[in-house]
């Protein structure tokens, strides 16, 4: 373990707020497990970007040390200095209030710094960290709380970007490389599929959104009141199987299925299945039924396993095929603790028919961070739940996922709805 952690751990009990101690091991663990995300993955892998959407593995590795650095050292840790003051502007994602910034589509070209430098300036800034969180006064300590957690809850969802794009970018070479080699776990549906089951969900005025029990992000917030008809939905994901049937159907030719942008997009993407599904005898892996490219390699699709990669018009053509529809975020939220209900964490995220928009009497946090969340809320829809990719701990029921319609490369799928009571 950490030093600090243990020195924080042993000396607790003598008055020293555990509070401290329990962050600074979050702090350790967190980082620890980025590193062994970016194990397998070489240099030249950790380099790499495939498309102006996903970043290179050691962009994330130096961005989530930058955010640290940033919005936590440099504020708070008197004399503090940049680890690399050049790297300010490489590094920050897209917060105006800091300063330029390196051209989202161009991190692939930054080759330099080297991948040791940035593990250097990782050890720089965790370093840095432990000794604020040990050291800084009760003043300072209230201030620099919530930010080392949110840097904690952000560079979780940094991990998960990190196997997400990094899935892609070996999803372009031809040789289909896996990130690791080992089997994944049984997938959850191996004895068989079981019926799908509808369950009616709660009706009239319900409440949503978080309610102020440990961390959440600024854009869960503030609890409110919405009123949802009669709706039911269903027990379980959509799966690979249920999803090959949509494709056999038709699915993919049939204009009526499909919203009107996502009709474009099938006929100007050529699209015909999910993103990393192998079409019987596809040169690159070829074999006479369907395959399934994934963090472990081409597998047989698993007809049982929930189907992922499906951009939100993907999962609203299905659901118009299947006679149902996409739940509101606001029906998800409602059911997740429903008895019956299953898959809803830890399997795909669930694209939702809600847009991206703020909740009534939504605030931003205050200063830099104002910038995390609120200036996204347009042209964007809301997936719920989690993905197999999602650290374990990081999902709860008011967890606001988005992204645009069209994105495919997340561990995105669907769970179906319909109007009316059972």
């Amino acid at each position: 373990m950490n030093p600090t952690v243990d020195s924080l751990l042993a000396t607790a009990d003598a008055g020293i707020d555990a509070d401290r101690a329990r962050l600074a091991e979050g702090f350790a663990r967190v980082r620890a497990r980025t590193l062994a995300l970016a194990e397998p993955l070489s240099p030249e892998d950790q380099c790499v970007q495939s498309m102006p959407d996903a970043s290179p593995t050691k962009w994330h590795l130096a961005h989530t040390s930058w955010f640290f650095e940033t919005v936590v050292l440099m504020p708070h840790q008197p004399g503090y200095e940049a680890f690399e003051p050049r790297w300010q502007t490489l590094f920050n994602s897209y917060y105006e209030s800091l300063g330029p910034r390196h051209p989202r589509p161009q991190r692939g070209l930054l080759t330099r710094p080297l991948l040791a430098s940035v593990h250097r300036y990782r050890a720089h800034v965790e370093a840095a960290v432990d000794h604020l969180v040990a050291r800084c006064d009760d003043a300072t300590w209230a201030a620099v709380q919530p930010l080392v957690e949110l840097g904690v809850q952000h560079e979780e969802q940094h991990q998960e970007l990190i196997l997400t794009d990094i899935l892609h970018a070996l999803s372009c070479n031809p040789l289909l490389p896996a990130y690791e080699a080992s089997e994944p776990p049984a997938a959850s549906g191996a004895a068989g599929t079981p019926p799908l089951h509808w369950i009616t969900g709660p009706a009239g005025p319900v409440r949503v959104g978080h309610t102020g029990e440990g961390f959440a992000f600024d854009n869960e917030s503030p609890r409110h009141t919405v009123w949802l008809q009669p709706y039911r939905i269903a027990d379980r994901l959509v799966t690979c199987g249920e999803y090959a049937e949509f494709i056999a159907d038709g699915g993919y030719r049939r204009a009526s299925l499909w919203l009107s942008d996502g009709w474009a997009a099938v006929q100007s993407q050529q699209w015909h299945a999910p993103l990393y599904w192998i079409a019987p005898d596809d040169p690159r892996a070829a074999l006479p039924q369907w395959q399934v490219y994934g963090l472990h390699g081409v597998k047989p699709l698993d007809p049982h396993a929930p189907v992922t990669q499906l951009s939100f018009y993907e999962a609203a053509a299905f659901a118009e095929w299947a006679g149902a529809r996409l739940p509101t975020e606001a029906e998800w939220e409602a059911a997740y603790a429903l008895p019956g209900l299953r898959q809803m964490t830890g399997h795909a995220w669930q694209w939702t028919r809600s847009a991206y928009d703020p909740y009534p009497g939504f605030r931003p946090w205050a200063g830099t961070v104002a910038e995390y969340n609120g200036k996204f809320m347009v042209g964007q829809m809301v997936l719920r739940g989690s993905s197999l990719a999602t650290p374990p701990g990081h999902a709860r029921s008011s967890y606001r996922n988005f992204f645009p319609p069209a994105a495919r490369w997340q561990f995105s799928g669907l769970r179906l709805a319909r109007d009316g009571a059972c």
